[in-house]
């Protein structure tokens, strides 16, 4: 009986002792101060670092702090160490290229790339207040004159709408959370991006392949030639308002061929196969630094491009009387063409 007690008063004696342990635990890191996890820039926090790390190895702080100072800058680098594992992006416990990457992205690209899109926007809003659509200068004759076939308007089309598919949904990507997040709870944006991110990733090569079939059907129409530097001299008579001669494409139409669509275009896609791990017939290793230059040079690509196609689309639909009904019906107006193409109008006529 007088053991079996003595085991209980032992046992309740630990209970008590281990409770009262706990508690004062708990009150002492409720009373502590939580030390402030490092700033998002890469900054370290001055309570991570000792004051004088040099002194760490004199014993000036060897009783609170260890004697090696690298600890506390060591991680925060992006020396690779040596890990067991496979994955060699795992010996980097902090990679500080992140941090300007995030720069980058969030500010010279966010920033200016959008104040890039809103001069290409409001350049055309202008244009069409105080210049209007630009008008033939004689009245349509009625002879139609075949410009474009249907397989070359169909690219066309296809490409356009992959465009804008990819424009829309990297925009929203990019600036979504400025404007569409504050209308909506953060599940319901979460999934508005995650739908974005697959339209944009499998439009993407669809977009690639127009590009290269339309290179194709109309490389050597592009080629820079006749008539070619008085339209640039006179910037295509928009703002004189005189007409000048130009051939199947103007000089214009022939910068968006060979910069924004075909360069630009290439850039973009060859940085988006990057980023969607499908470069085709070489070997890449995608690691965050790739990843992280490759979506410099994509963001910025297609922002330019982007601020670019403002003003083709303008010129092609309500920018000039009768400009789409050739990739509209494969026809236009033979008073359309004297007046915008008369080099390549005069060829035909022969």
């Amino acid at each position: 009986m007088n053991r079996s007690f003595s085991k209980v008063m032992r046992t309740l004696v630990v209970a008590a002792g281990l409770s009262l342990t706990l508690a004062s635990g708990i009150s002492f890191a409720e009373r502590t101060p939580l030390v402030p996890l490092p700033s998002p820039s890469g900054v370290d926090h001055p309570l991570y670092v000792p004051a004088n790390p040099s002194n760490l190895s004199k014993g000036d702080q060897a009783q609170s702090q260890p004697a090696d100072s690298s600890i506390f800058t060591a991680p925060n680098s992006d020396p690779e160490n040596y890990v067991s594992i496979p994955d060699r992006q795992a010996g980097v416990l902090i990679q500080r290229s992140g941090q300007q990457w995030r720069l980058i992205r969030n500010g010279i690209i966010t920033v200016y790339g959008g104040w890039l899109l809103a001069l290409a926007f409001f350049g055309v809003v202008a244009m069409y207040t105080f210049k209007g659509s630009i008008k033939l200068h004689e009245p349509l004759s009625g002879v139609k004159v075949k410009r474009f076939n249907g397989f070359d308007r169909l690219v066309h089309w296809v490409m356009a709408g992959s465009f804008l598919a990819l424009a829309f949904t990297g925009l929203m990507i990019l600036y979504g959370k400025y404007f569409a997040l504050p209308l909506m709870d953060g599940l319901t944006y979460g999934s508005l991006l995650m739908v974005c991110k697959n339209i944009h990733n499998f439009t993407g090569p669809l977009f690639t392949l127009c590009i290269v079939i339309f290179f194709l059907l109309f490389v050597r129409k592009n080629i820079f030639g006749e008539g070619d530097i008085a339209w640039l001299l006179s910037f295509g008579g928009i703002f004189s308002g005189k007409h000048i001669p130009a051939g199947f494409f103007n000089f214009g139409e022939k910068v968006w061929f060979w910069f924004g669509m075909t360069l630009l275009g290439l850039v973009i896609s060859g940085s988006g196969f990057v980023l969607d791990m499908i470069v085709p017939f070489m070997q890449i290793e995608y690691l965050r630094g790739t990843m992280q230059i490759a979506n410099i040079i994509h963001s910025s690509a297609a922002l330019l491009m982007t601020a670019m196609a403002m003003g083709h689309i303008y010129i092609g639909t309500i920018g000039m009387q009768g400009s789409i009904d050739g990739m509209k019906t494969g026809y236009v107006d033979a008073t359309w063409a004297k007046e915008h193409h008369e080099i390549w109008y005069n060829k035909i006529n022969k």
